[in-house]
């Protein structure tokens, strides 16, 4: 099967009814993209395929084909961070880090999608769990990305 995977085009020998999420991190080694609860409930496996933010969990390989899909390896560009990997830092979401790169990812999604978002459309997009509870932290984070990024 064929794609594209951070930019970068890719073959995977799979059978196309394999979640998304197991080829990612055992057939291409991306383990960004972390498992949590299997059933596309917590958000700890989300990933952007053609923008959008998806649960790889719950994702056969097949309907991603040919689409571009964006883990968090891709999210910064080159070695500099992604606007949201900064506000993260600057804000201090991260305590235990295991949802994070799923936050980050529907994050990502939000502000492509709603460039100036209200804590509404913060609050409807953000659906992933995070058993630490930083949410208000990560609402700070996503208005500082969505303000420019980076530190006062």
């Amino acid at each position: 099967m064929d794609l594209v995977v951070n930019g970068a085009k890719r073959v995977v020998e799979v059978d196309p009814t394999t979640p998304l999420l197991w080829v990612l991190r055992d057939a291409l080694a991306l383990t960004g993209t972390k498992f949590g609860c299997g059933v596309a409930a917590c958000g700890a496996c989300t990933v952007r395929v053609a923008g959008q933010a998806v649960r790889s969990c719950v994702t056969p390989v097949s309907v991603v084909a040919g689409k571009p899909v964006q883990t968090i390896e891709g999210l910064a560009d080159g070695g500099r961070l992604h606007r949201l990997q900064q506000a993260w830092i600057d804000e201090q979401v991260p305590q235990c880090g295991y949802c994070q790169s799923g936050m980050l990812m529907a994050a990502a999604a939000l502000l492509d999608k709603t460039p100036k978002p209200t804590d509404a459309d913060i609050d409807a997009a953000m659906t992933n769990l995070c058993r630490c509870g930083t949410y208000q932290r990560v609402r700070r984070a996503i208005h500082r990305a969505a303000a420019g990024g980076g530190k006062p």
